[in-house]
């Protein structure tokens, strides 16, 4: 042990390697608080929902008691929504940052409600989140640049090289001393990481997945800054080659993929989608109502029963032409999220070539804020609106008054739990790869400052 003692006291020693540890300790750390903070603001605007909602249902109850009309409490009525953030969301918020995780919908069309969390500034969105996520992918190669850089070319010029190689195996020298660097990064970060976990209480399952995508991030820059070095060019020129390596695997690449993914797979915004069907419905307004009828009935038959519409505005036929609106713009919907989960799963294969994605999407998938955990919200939001729509339909169609008893058995939300998400096999084996260059890179410090 008394190696140990010995490198650790020189890395102490040097004001940059002291420096670069401790600062990122402290990015580490304010990152985990920073979404402790965020989910805990969003789990307090989730509390606040529900009295919310309540007092608006009883205004709605008192409002309309004595008319019985059943149309009015279903057009007046907003029913809340939300999506709680896993144990595990303060390390990567994902789109959680820019898709509503509280959305109100009532009896009417639901796309156009559903989309319109999509209206917000993107220049507010651009700059992005900084989270735990960001500091891994982005912020913790360049540690692992300052630390390693110069561990074979600083040594060449300030002389001590021959007397190091003359005194100990160059080999285990090197490997001794990239182990302990190694260490002493993934302390940084997985110490703020352990502790952020513990404290919101995220499962073990959870905590292990996220420390392997820490160790295995590291192990590929640490094994890409071993390979620089082993071609024995100067300290200037390592520090280079590496920064243009961080910049080409950080930034270029990714951003070229994500161009090539989005002209491959031409999607629509959320929006399009809500305007499509809002169009549908105010275009309702010039159909004659029997032919509206006659579609809706054509797709529920089970209203056919329903009474004809008298002279002037009935419920049933509003209600009839938003959910017509609806089924209007069902295939763009299902071309929507097909292309969205197109685009997700090209994503998950460029994982295998862009390290940094593939650890991204990792830790966005345990801390279930990815494009899968968005859709499967809003599938919980479908299923809820169909259970209002449901529970309308017989006041509106049998011409049946809604009495406070009966508005008191409303449907009501129940969301589910919000586990840490599962990672599939295919994108652990991905980290693989990352242990591949680390692996390789330590293979090659056996060569380091023989030439």
């Amino acid at each position: 042990m008394s190696w140990l003692i010995h490198e650790l006291r020189l890395i102490l020693r040097s004001r940059l390697s002291l420096c670069a540890l401790l600062l990122l300790l402290a990015l580490a750390a304010a990152a985990v608080g920073i979404g402790l903070h965020e989910v805990a603001r969003q789990h307090q605007a989730i509390e606040r929902v529900g009295p919310l909602q309540e007092q608006d249902a009883a205004a709605v109850a008192a409002r309309y008691a004595d008319t019985g009309d059943p149309g009015s409490h279903a057009y007046y009525t907003f029913y809340g929504t939300w999506d709680a953030p896993s144990d595990a969301a303060f390390l990567a918020l994902g789109l959680r940052d820019v898709a509503p995780f509280v959305l109100r919908v009532r009896a009417l069309g639901l796309q156009s409600q559903l989309y319109e969390g999509e209206t917000f500034n993107p220049e507010l969105a651009l700059s992005g989140r900084f989270d735990f996520a960001f500091v891994l992918i982005y912020l913790a190669p360049l540690f692992v640049i300052a630390l390693l850089h110069d561990l074979v070319s600083g040594e060449r010029q300030s002389g001590r090289l021959r007397l190091l190689l003359s005194i100990a195996d160059g080999g285990s020298l090197w490997r001794r001393r990239v182990a302990l660097r190694y260490a002493l990064l993934f302390a940084c970060l997985a110490v703020p990481v352990v502790a952020g976990m513990l404290l919101s209480g995220a499962s073990m399952a959870a905590m292990g997945v996220v420390l392997a995508v820490v160790a295995s991030y590291l192990a590929f820059w640490c094994g890409l800054s071993l390979l620089v070095a082993a071609r024995n060019w100067p300290t200037v020129a390592n520090a280079t080659a590496l920064m243009g390596g961080w910049v080409l695997l950080t930034l270029v690449l990714p951003t070229l993929a994500n161009v090539a993914l989005t002209r491959a797979i031409p999607v629509h915004q959320g929006v399009d989608l809500m305007l499509a069907q809002r169009q549908a419905v105010h275009g309702a307004w010039e159909i004659p109502r029997e032919d509206t009828m006659r579609r809706f009935y054509d797709s529920h038959p089970e209203w056919r029963h329903s009474a004809p519409l008298p002279d002037g505005f009935h419920w049933k036929w509003y209600l009839a032409f938003h959910q017509l609106g609806d089924e209007s713009v069902a295939d763009e919907v299902s071309a929507y999220r097909a292309g969205l989960q197109a685009r997700q799963e090209w994503t998950a294969r460029l994982g295998w070539l862009l390290p940094g994605v593939s650890a991204q999407a990792l830790l966005h998938r345990v801390a279930d804020t990815d494009l899968r955990a968005q859709l499967d919200y809003q599938d919980r939001i479908a299923g809820f609106h169909r259970e209002i729509r449901q529970f309308y339909y017989p006041y509106l169609f049998e011409d049946r008054p809604i009495g406070a008893r009966d508005f008191a058995d409303r449907p009501v939300y129940e969301a589910s739990p919000g586990p840490s998400g599962s990672v599939g096999l295919h994108a652990l084996l991905a980290l693989g790869l990352c242990w591949g260059i680390g692996l390789w890179g330590v293979l090659c410090a056996g060569r380091l400052g023989l030439r």
